[in-house]
């Protein structure tokens, strides 16, 4: 199979190429990825075979149909500016790669015919939800944020490419991913980070806000499982059953670590912070046999063993030094 990923070079897109060449050595991945400030290439710097880098912006089509025109079997989208906290500031970025880019490939897909685009969306397209209850795929996509809207605007768009054009599509939506090469911007590597060199741990507003947390390895898995077996035009959600409050998240983080919650710094609440994500997994559980690996427990101190192992990454990446050239 010779796959297109976008976004490779980033956090989740980095983990699953990594996943994906390991399972199948004789695959082909083409990596395209504009490498932006989160983009790394370090990621993957250890691997040779069977991985190809193009550095291009997805909305670009004229550097992005060429390798289409060498055949290619599947898109994975993994592509996107994904802060929230960034799109506050710029929202006109994330109009342009999440909304503008995904429809540019979209395109190629239909024009070359690629068996299978699969669209790596987020569970905040489904906006806030209260103390109980949980999104299914059947929960109508209410964003709150200009991060949020950009990537439900996609997934409207891949959704009507299968629905006028009948081009072979999947969405999946995840919860709040962690794990190894997450970009220290984000909750867990940023309190891991700052807690290791004994600096104040941010915590937005009461630190209340949950989120349904998911080892990065597991959500790999699922979209490998809906790449090959997922049917045409189906939302798949993914998530680990991990509900914790950003509190919890921080004092657990602290106590592996040894180190003293005086750290924990509350500082004012961003605007539009959605109180409360949680995902229902049944359908890609029953339909398509998918089970998470990790548990919360075992997965945040693989990911606490993982940075503390990779200091010189980490410093990378903070310092500006990780690598965004073409290679």
């Amino acid at each position: 199979m010779k796959i297109m990923v976008t976004g490779g070079a980033g956090f989740i897109g980095s983990n699953f190429i990594r996943y994906f060449l390991k399972q199948y050595p004789y695959d082909e991945i083409i990596n395209v990825d504009l490498l932006t400030y989160a983009g790394n290439l370090n990621n993957l710097a250890d691997i040779s075979e069977g991985l190809r880098f193009i550095k291009a912006d997805i909305a670009d089509k004229a550097s992005l149909e060429p390798l289409f025109k060498e055949g290619l079997d599947a898109v994975i989208n993994f592509a996107a500016e994904s802060h929230v906290d960034r799109s506050i500031v710029q929202p006109e970025l994330f109009v342009k790669t999440n909304v503008l880019g995904t429809q540019t490939i979209l395109d190629l897909s239909k024009k070359y015919g690629i068996h299978k685009f699969i669209q790596v969306s987020t569970d905040e397209v489904y906006g806030s939800l209260g103390s109980t209850g949980l999104f299914t795929e059947d929960t109508p996509l209410q964003p709150n944020s200009p991060y949020s809207a950009s990537k439900a605007g996609a997934d409207l768009l891949v959704r009507a490419y299968y629905e006028t054009y009948g081009l072979p599509v999947n969405i999946t939506r995840c919860s709040n991913n962690y794990g190894p090469y997450q970009f220290p911007e984000k909750l867990i590597p940023l309190m891991i980070y700052n807690a290791m060199n004994g600096r104040p741990l941010p915590l937005y507003g009461d630190g209340m806000n949950v989120r349904d947390w998911l080892y990065v390895e597991d959500h790999c898995r699922a979209i490998d499982i809906v790449l090959r077996n997922g049917k045409n035009g189906e939302v798949y959600n993914i998530g680990g059953n991990n509900e914790r409050n950003n509190l919890q998240v921080i004092r657990t983080i602290l106590e592996l670590l040894n180190k003293p919650e005086s750290l924990i710094t509350h500082v004012a609440d961003r605007l539009g912070h959605d109180r409360r994500y949680a995902i229902d997994s049944s359908k890609i559980r029953t339909q398509l046999g998918w089970v998470p690996k990790y548990s919360y427990e075992d997965g945040i101190r693989c990911t606490i063993q993982w940075y503390q192992d990779h200091l010189d990454w980490l410093e990378q990446v903070l310092t500006g030094e990780c690598d965004h050239s073409a290679g």
